[in-house]
């Protein structure tokens, strides 16, 4: 993919460089607060024009025109402008045909991973190429007709001058409130239409999309908006999609006990079969707790989680895989792989991804196969246990729950206590700030009415980042909510993967009514 960029209007700049966090920017209530709006207008005639080619998902290049904007920061008190700013792009032109994209639904693309820092100061245009070198979903849905929004955000490795943490939790998420915020605020002055606005992320980034899309509009969040002048407006969104979200981090270590605790590690030691068989024992008081059902199923227990998984997502993944494959290629896989049953579909020919449907060749079969079956497939945890609250306060989320001067702190009650003693108690901020970061809390506990009523779920069926367990419940309680949820499992797919770029996108316009004239997507 190449671009050309001609300079037609003057881009917004950035500052020489972000001021230092204070303890004002940080403390709830402080900050500039509605007062500030002013800073916060979006100059529609402040931009770059450039063409970008971009290849869609069924190979065809499409010429796109679209005008980019940079803003300075979507907040009018700004802890680090670096990361609390953000970028939107608008197709003018798509293949030589005029677009008025006044109506067009908004993608939010977050590129937030494990929580770090994410900066769109210094790009110069929409992020082309996604991982593993292929088109990203942003360029997809520019080339759609869409308008893309690329935020910033704080994260967790952020330290100040004095030796403060200023991104962690739940810094990531207010930031990403805050510049829906600047967007419903700046309604008829930014392109596209800001009650259409659609979420995507992946890993962290997916959990904090999911939580976008949960907590629309909670009161949880104003103190923390209001301490860095975000606009005083809506921040609910339309539609959330969220790729292996990593999500209830105060019960993932149960989950993933349960999921993984009988895989070996890499190199083929298992872990401390103590502490896996206790956090897997808990989980069973977590599942019930949140009260989930499934059609079929009833009541999700961990007596059934796992025929609950296998029947709705894995098996389906595995069969969607097989049915697109060609007759030899099928037949070779099911050899190399005999804990799997196939009945049907054996005659024609097929091609096809590992996500379509396929035709022809498998297209009526059907795959099966046992849990311990499965789990021996997949093979290798990644992670040691305690997996997200270590014992030595060594992991991503262990920094992300830091505060103040501390860089990382136990978040669960039975990692403190293994490490401190049976009488320890979490520091009083914690549980907070907990329901701060996960979206199960305003969908069970504290159900949130304003929620996004739209949702892509996407996760590899190899994904030992997280228990396959996490994202089956999300998509198990959002439909039991009466929502609209597509959920997939890509099958043999690891962490971070994205089959259906394509059908993402085509999803978008779908749930949001969006039709250009000459839209081809590919």
């Amino acid at each position: 993919m190449g671009a050309t960029a001609a300079t037609v209007g003057t881009a917004v700049g950035f500052g020489s460089g972000a001021r230092a966090a204070s303890p004002q920017d940080r403390r709830p209530g402080g900050g500039a607060g509605a007062e500030a709006s002013a800073d916060l207008v979006f100059d529609p005639d402040a931009y770059a024009e450039s063409t970008l080619t971009i290849e869609d998902t069924g190979g065809v290049a499409h010429e796109v025109v679209y005008r980019f904007h940079k803003v300075a920061s979507y907040v009018a008190a700004p802890v680090d402008a670096t990361y609390q700013s953000l970028n939107v792009s608008v197709p003018v032109r798509i293949d030589g045909t005029a677009v008025d994209a006044t109506g067009a639904p908004i993608l939010l693309a977050n590129a937030i991973g494990g929580y770090m820092p994410s900066s769109v100061a210094n790009n110069t245009g929409i992020v082309a190429t996604g991982m593993g070198g292929a088109t990203s979903r942003q360029a997809l849905a520019l080339a759609a007709g869409y308008v893309v929004v690329e935020p910033g955000a704080r994260g967790r490795t952020l330290v100040d001058a004095s030796g403060v943490h200023y991104g962690t939790a739940p810094a990531a998420i207010v930031d990403l409130k805050a510049a829906v915020r600047y967007l419903k605020f700046n309604r008829g002055r930014v392109p596209g239409d800001v009650r259409r606005i659609v979420s995507s992320g992946v890993s962290a980034g997916g959990a904090l999309s999911a939580l976008l899309g949960a907590s629309g509009d909670s009161p949880l969040y104003d103190p923390y908006l209001k301490a860095i002048g975000a606009a005083d407006t809506s921040d609910a969104i339309f539609a959330a999609g969220a790729w292996c979200p990593i999500i209830d981090l105060e019960h993932a270590d149960m989950a993933y006990e349960w999921c993984w605790g009988a895989n070996p590690l890499s190199g083929g030691a298992q872990v401390d079969p103590t502490v896996s068989g206790e956090l897997k024992a808990a989980y069973a008081g977590h599942l019930a707790s949140l009260g989930l059902r499934a059609k079929g199923f009833g009541a999700l227990t961990a007596r059934n989680l796992d025929a609950y998984l296998l029947r709705t997502h894995l098996e389906p993944s595995a069969t969607r895989y097989l049915a697109a494959l060609p007759d030899a290629d099928r037949v070779a896989y099911l050899a190399a792989n005999p804990f799997i049953t196939w009945t049907g579909g054996t005659s024609g020919g097929a091609s096809g991804g590992a996500s379509g449907g396929g035709s022809g060749s498998g297209s009526g079969g059907r795959a099966a196969f046992s849990w311990d079956g499965f789990l021996t497939h997949v093979g290798a945890r990644k992670k040691n246990a305690p997996s997200f609250d270590g014992f030595t306060l060594g992991t991503p989320e262990n920094n992300l729950f830091g505060t103040g001067t501390t860089k990382a702190r136990h978040f669960t009650l039975y990692s403190l206590r293994h490490e401190s003693g049976g009488s320890a108690r979490l520091d009083a901020d914690i549980p907070a700030k907990l329901d701060l970061m996960n979206p199960m809390h305003h969908l069970v506990e504290n159900l949130n009415r304003d929620r996004a009523k739209h949702w892509w779920i996407r996760l590899g069926t190899k994904d030992t980042d997280t228990s396959l367990s996490v994202a089956g419940n999300l998509s198990a309680r959002l439909t039991s909510l009466g929502d609209d949820v597509d959920t997939a499992y890509y099958w043999d797919a690891g962490h971070g993967a994205d089959q259906d770029p394509g059908a993402f996108v085509e999803w978008i316009g779908e749930v949001t009514g969006y039709r250009h004239q000459g839209r081809s997507q590919g």
